[in-house]
């Protein structure tokens, strides 16, 4: 079978039978285009170990128009589209190569950026709450911190997904996995306060009040997308006088570090955080070398007569 051919059939897959996002898909179709950018339409039986070789050669030389070349973990992201193309085709009897003889790249472990409570404090408390947007904005940084939220499920929340009482709700995160979420009382009475001073009836949880393009042609507002968020929240980081980059990402890293570092177990901390393996949680055990430094040298009785 030709490339395109079981490339379409398998990004069909991917939709119907597996229920991944559209996002997903759109991802997966990429990096597999390269591929086809690189080897032309060929027959899926011709993959083999030394055209792989050869295209990852290429994807390491390919730059961006941000970089002279793909990161590794971005190559990564390539061959991992690879290797669960071939397991479909191996699935459904289409020859090709095992998909277990393709081994991902080594990549440095990246640093994790985190806030201080006390910068959490100051960034939290800098939105002038005496607007509407300002309300939003305090209501959208309590919910990042209270919840460890990734910025793309927090634009997807709906009004009524939220119980303010109970103060927990369900999301659909990566791999369209549900997992609970827990809010803080200060998140639920901002947005609370939020909520109160809304007037419009729209369903978003969180919506544009500036530029453009805020209302749609029956004039509600639109869904405020992730890339406003991700500027706002560089914005507000800015003017506490934080002069580390400040991202939603980094309130997700200091929601799991604060929980860490208060005595949570990682696999707690995993479900939280709704990742699918044990290993992703781990990028932040290094955080709390040195809170075990302080449990070792309170508790260990070395050194005592």
């Amino acid at each position: 079978m030709l490339f395109q051919k079981a490339k379409t059939d398998f990004l069909e897959y991917l939709e119907i039978e597996q229920n991944r996002s559209q996002k997903t898909i759109s991802n997966y179709d990429h990096y597999l285009t390269r591929l086809q950018d690189y080897a032309g339409d060929i027959k899926v039986s011709d993959i083999d170990g030394d055209l792989i070789r050869k295209w990852r050669i290429w994807l390491n030389r390919l730059g961006t128009n941000t970089s002279e070349e793909l990161e590794k973990t971005t190559q990564n992201y390539h061959l991992i589209a690879l290797r669960s193309f071939l397991k479909f085709c191996a699935k459904n009897n289409i020859p090709a190569l095992s998909a277990d003889k393709i081994d991902l790249a080594r990549t440095r472990r990246k640093q994790v950026t985190f806030l201080s409570p006390e910068e959490v404090e100051r960034l939290i408390a800098q939105p002038k709450t005496d607007t509407l947007p300002g309300l939003r904005d305090r209501a959208i940084l309590e919910l990042l911190f209270s919840s460890g939220l990734r910025v793309s499920e927090l634009v997807n929340l709906n009004k009524d997904h939220i119980n303010l009482k109970r103060r927990e709700f369900t999301v659909r995160g990566k791999g369209q996995k549900d997992r609970p979420v827990f809010i803080s009382p200060a998140a639920a009475h901002w947005l609370e306060l939020y909520l109160d001073k809304r007037t419009d009836t729209v369903s978003p949880l969180f919506v544009r009040y500036s530029g453009s393009k805020q209302v749609d042609r029956s004039g509600n507002f639109h869904r405020l997308t992730a890339r406003s968020i991700q500027r706002m929240v560089g914005r507000q980081a800015r003017l506490a006088g934080i002069t580390k980059h400040v991202s939603p990402h980094t309130l997700r890293h200091s929601f799991a570090t604060d929980l860490l570092m208060n005595g949570a177990d990682l696999r707690s901390v995993q479900a939280l955080l709704g990742h699918s393996n044990i290993a992703t949680t781990q990028i932040y055990t290094h955080i709390t070398d040195p809170h075990l430094r302080a449990v070792h040298e309170k508790f260990h009785n070395s050194g005592k007569d």
